[in-house]
């Protein structure tokens, strides 16, 4: 069963994203990072370009001729996953497919556009089962 993992508090959702992106990277964690919308897509990509601020967060999109080489990847849809490890929700709703991995990962900030509807995702995986994670990163992102 999928472990959930919500990390709530942030400041700022996509910078949050990013740092937890880039400490996945480090340790050669596989992540597939779902983001539909195509702008938060390209926020996402330009910030881990510059992210940390001494380097950059390898990452692609999961039509890059490398994606399967590169831990971190970017995936608008979730038909053909490169694999069934770690799965980052950057989308408002609950993931399709997501219960195929072996881990979900949420990053919600104390914004209410971002916070509501992410209580609505933690109450949906609750009221299903899965085992959950809870952790305040007010503090630290």
């Amino acid at each position: 069963m999928t472990q959930i993992t919500f990390l709530h508090g942030a400041l700022d959702r996509l910078k949050a994203i990013a740092a937890w992106l880039a400490q996945a990277g480090a340790e050669g964690r596989p992540v597939l990072v779902y983001v539909p919308a195509a702008e938060r897509g390209e926020q996402l990509d330009r910030l881990l370009w510059t992210f940390p601020a001494t380097g950059f967060t390898p990452h692609c999109r999961a039509d890059d001729k490398l994606a399967a080489e590169t831990p971190i990847v970017l995936a608008s849809e979730l038909d053909h996953p490169l694999h069934d490890k770690c799965l980052l929700n950057l989308s408002d709703e609950i993931p399709p497919g997501f219960s195929r991995f072996q881990q979900l990962i949420e990053i919600v900030s104390g914004d209410d556009a971002d916070r509501l509807p992410g209580r609505e995702r933690f109450r949906f995986y609750r009221e299903r089962g899965y085992p959950m994670e809870a952790l305040d990163i007010s503090k630290s992102m």
